[in-house]
């Protein structure tokens, strides 16, 4: 059995690079709603902290290298992202982030489309609030159904 200190530390740092791993490893090792939530919208909330507040050198030093290497600045995935942000915003860049992309990969995204950093923080932090809700709540009350499907 696992000390509860790896378990929260297992959540949070599986919901730093993959949002939807940590409502599932939280209720797949018995933690409650209350604090798989937390340490969810916690773990998504340090990369976006962390990739917003640096996005701005890595967009730069990834231009530079592109440049270099005469690669085109626009590929299909980056043209159906910037149609999603012409479409939506910020929130929908926001909403898809935890389901689709990662939290660092929605960060970045934003940042490279110069959406400034509080913005960037508030959005992203209302994503990770709406989306932990929905998947802990569906992990908690359906993952049995996986287990049982075995």
């Amino acid at each position: 059995m696992l000390h509860p200190a790896v378990k929260c530390a297992s959540v949070f740092l599986l919901s730093t690079v993959k949002f939807l791993g940590g409502p599932l490893a939280g209720t797949s090792m018995g933690l409650h709603f209350w604090p798989t939530l937390a340490l969810t919208v916690a773990g998504m909330m340090t990369s976006v902290f962390i990739f917003s507040g640096v996005g701005g050198a890595w967009m730069r030093h990834r231009q530079k290298q592109r440049r270099l290497r005469r690669e085109p600045i626009f590929t299909k995935r980056s043209r159906n992202i910037i149609k999603i942000f012409q479409k939506f915003g910020m929130g929908g860049i926001a909403f898809l982030t935890p389901i689709l992309l990662s939290p660092i990969g929605g960060t970045v995204i934003a940042t490279l489309l110069g959406v400034p950093r509080q913005r960037i923080l508030l959005h992203m932090f209302l994503s990770a609030v709406f989306w932990g809700t929905a998947l802990t709540f569906a992990s908690i009350h359906f993952g049995h159904l996986i287990h049982h499907g075995k």
